[in-house]
């Protein structure tokens, strides 16, 4: 199908920077855009709609959530990273089933699409759960297969979680016409031995060529990056790039207690960190060198971590912050711009992803679209639009999303998956882990 939008706000990308155009047009043919400009081209479109009023930009990527947690949402509030996971999070996700996990993410998928998130990066169990679901609701996503190893003894030979995240590379990578990517990771170093995670490198080497890709967590907390150095002499930067691990293109969520050393190396090696400002924030894990890794030049993306630890998947909320805090903590109104903080929630994460065919609005590339309604009173007068989008709009103002060409929610109403039978699912699930209903 070709479907033409006229009379629209076009964050456009040019010259490696945004570019607005106002009451623009744009058009996709079948899964990619095919014209964008201020004229009305002169081919004809199988359905042309009016966006006036309305503002098109690139989808949202979250390049870090745990979306099984949804149903831990507002669990454990209010307590120190170690003590909220290892005393709530564990207990809780060692009753789950493989069917509470994909009730789990088909609720956290309705809440990504509402809000414009067209593109998730996620690490949690059972990712074969969250494949099976995205058959009928067409988003993408970079899921893994997490390698843990508590056992100092325990043999590589042993290790059945490296032979479940190379199967599950193999048979995935690139499913669904490539909307889904098979990614390796470790879970952090505090919950790894070094020589399963040493081996588990050289096993994910090979696969670099075909697109691999990792994802971890890295220095969380002043408290994890500490205890890695009693451990091992060394930083947990410094002990992933001597296990091998960064020799796979990384993302690394989080990235709050690194030093200057460690942002060279992830400079050096290519490590995308992934920005989780509410999440740090709400745990108390402090703030991360944002500003300092992007004058390095370091590729920032961004996430929201987990509903149990944000509470929510809001990427609008994430961009906000991700503007602000930085201001505030530095004492500097403007170490963070708007459209660095776009970048980091578009053409950074998709870099994260591996996929150079999106991020972006652009002819010749995958028509992820979201539309903002500016017919809103908070969203007027609109004299920058990017300031716009970072300072002033919600995840409630996303009035269409679409994935390769097709729109999976537009006008509130969600067009690939029942919300009435995804919330049921949930609901069951919650009662199942919990005893009772909400």
């Amino acid at each position: 199908m070709k479907r033409l939008f006229v009379n629209a706000g076009i964050l456009a990308w040019e010259n490696d920077s945004f570019h607005y155009i106002e009451n623009g047009c744009l058009g996709v043919d079948g899964d990619a855009i095919c014209y964008i400009g201020t004229d009305r081209p002169a081919e004809e479109y199988d359905d042309v709609r009016d966006m006036s009023g309305r503002l098109l930009m690139p989808g949202l990527i979250d390049c870090h959530c745990h979306n099984g947690m949804t149903l831990l949402r507002g669990v454990g509030s209010d307590l120190p990273l170690q003590e909220w996971l290892f005393d709530k999070m564990i207990p809780v996700e060692n009753r789950m089933t493989a069917e509470d996990i994909a009730a789990g993410n088909e609720l956290a998928m309705m809440e990504l699409i509402a809000s414009g998130v067209t593109s998730f990066s996620d690490m949690y169990m059972e990712a074969q759960t969250a494949i099976a679901s995205n058959e009928r609701i067409g988003m993408k996503m970079n899921v893994c297969r997490v390698v843990q190893s508590f056992d100092p003894n325990e043999r590589v030979e042993d290790c059945f979680r490296i032979p479940e995240s190379i199967e599950l590379f193999e048979k995935y990578n690139g499913a669904q016409n490539g909307r889904v990517r098979i990614d390796f990771a470790v879970h952090a170093e505090y919950t790894a031995t070094t020589h399963i995670i040493r081996a588990y490198a050289d096993r994910c080497r090979p696969y670099i060529e075909k697109g691999a890709r990792m994802q971890i967590h890295l220095s969380e907390t002043q408290k994890e990056h500490r205890e890695c150095i009693e451990r091992h002499g060394m930083t947990p930067a410094e002990w992933f790039l001597d296990t091998g691990i960064f020799d796979v293109p990384t993302g690394a969520a989080h990235c709050v207690a690194v030093t200057k050393k460690d942002m060279e190396i992830l400079k050096e090696k290519g490590v995308s960190p992934i920005h989780n400002p509410t999440s740090n924030l709400k745990l108390g894990s402090g703030f991360a060198p944002i500003p300092e890794m992007l004058d390095m030049g370091i590729n920032v993306a961004l996430g929201t971590d987990g509903a149990a630890s944000n509470n929510n998947l809001n990427m609008f909320e994430e961009m906000h912050l991700a503007a602000i805090m930085h201001n505030g903590y530095r004492n500097d109104a403007v170490i963070m711009k708007p459209e660095q903080v776009l970048k980091m929630a578009t053409v950074n994460g998709a870099r994260l992803q591996g996929r150079d065919d999106t991020g972006c609005l652009q002819v010749g590339k995958k028509a992820d679209i979201i539309a903002i309604d500016l017919r809103k009173p908070h969203l007027y007068p609109n004299f920058d639009p990017m300031a716009l989008l970072v300072y002033s709009a919600q995840a409630s103002d996303v009035c269409m999303t679409m994935v390769d060409g097709r729109i999976l929610y537009e006008g509130g109403k969600f067009l690939t998956l029942d919300p009435e039978t995804v919330m049921n699912n949930a609901r069951a699930a919650v009662k199942r882990l919990y005893g009772e209903a909400e």
